[in-house]
């Protein structure tokens, strides 16, 4: 049974157990009489309606509503400011990245869709055939709304540190923020965090003097 991500989150509701820095976890101990639970299957995601999220995250089916507007607007303004590290050889700019908004990352046994992507050139010279891409980013974007931030805050950073991801940023439209993580021996660590029009630095697209208020104006 799919998971449905609700639009806003009903007061007093549990969001998803909380993953540690290392991305390791703990659940409770299944009821005696409690069926086994049949994990979710790529053809789950197929029978999802288009105007549906679907990932596969713990062997469980998380469906959510496609993004609302000011959501959708700083995701795709954030890829339009780190566009000069998405040039090919020869362009002007920093360029060494290849960048994607809500590729499917299909990680392990887990069908992940974050809201922007970036691999090093090195490692993705040439862009897959397939829908779903299995080399695991160097940086993932998550943009948090109220009805997926548990969730990518919790399991999907576990993922990410997992399939070894090496930063994370967590944007948040609401209170006007940037998150910036490194992945490191122990687990997650916060290098920054930024908040309202300031322009930042941020790792791991340092060269780039990014102004956050361009993400949050309508």
């Amino acid at each position: 049974m799919a998971r449905r991500i609700p639009e806003e989150i009903p007061e007093g509701k549990q969001p998803p157990p909380r993953l540690d820095a290392a991305g390791s976890g703990s659940h409770a101990a299944p009821m005696a009489d409690k069926p086994p639970r049949r994990e979710a299957t790529y053809a789950d995601l197929e029978e999802l309606s288009p105007s549906s999220v679907g990932e596969i995250i713990g062997g469980e089916l998380y469906v959510s509503p496609r993004p609302r507007p000011r959501h959708a607007r700083a995701a795709f303004r954030l890829c339009n400011a780190l566009g000069p590290f998405d040039r090919d050889p020869g362009e002007e700019g920093p360029g060494g990245w290849v960048l994607l908004i809500e590729p499917e990352l299909h990680l392990g046994d887990e069908v992940l869709v974050p809201d922007l992507a970036g691999w090093r050139r090195d490692r993705m010279p040439s862009l897959p055939d397939d829908v779903g891409i299995q080399l695991a980013p160097d940086w993932v974007c998550e943009v948090l709304s109220p009805s997926t931030a548990a969730l990518d805050r919790n399991w999907k950073m576990g993922s990410y540190a997992r399939e070894g991801v090496k930063h994370v940023w967590l944007v948040d439209p609401s209170v006007r923020s940037l998150e910036v993580f490194r992945r490191e021996s122990g687990g997650w660590s916060m290098v920054g965090t930024h908040a309202g029009e300031v322009t930042v630095r941020a790792e791991p697209f340092e060269a780039l003097a990014l102004e956050l208020g361009r993400l949050w104006r309508r």
